[in-house]
């Protein structure tokens, strides 16, 4: 019971405490970023079954391959896909600590 728990608040609360702290003047915009970065998950639609909970996304689907997060990594490089890229890379974190939990 604790798992969807703790996975669900470091998609949406941890993200809203790093927009407020880190981002102060802009933390709506960079809140709806870390919102966004959800649309990853979209790959899971093309697993069968679609949802397995005792499955790790990461490696496992396109969007949550080691090649998807080096791109994920870069893009913390340049300034205009920063906030992005850590939206993305906490995304990848959160589903990674989730695969530890199994």
């Amino acid at each position: 019971m604790i798992r969807p728990i703790l996975h669900y608040s470091f998609h949406f609360i941890i993200p809203l405490i790093i927009a407020l702290l880190f981002f102060p003047k802009q933390w709506k915009k960079v809140y709806l970023i870390f919102l966004g970065s959800m649309l990853i998950d979209l790959d899971h639609l093309l697993a069968n079954p679609i949802f397995d909970l005792n499955r790790c996304s990461v490696g496992f689907h396109p969007l949550h391959s080691y090649y998807a997060i080096a791109v994920y990594c870069t893009s913390l490089f340049f300034t205009r896909t920063r906030i992005i890229g850590l939206a993305l890379i906490w995304h990848i974190i959160t589903d990674q600590l989730d695969c530890w939990m199994m």
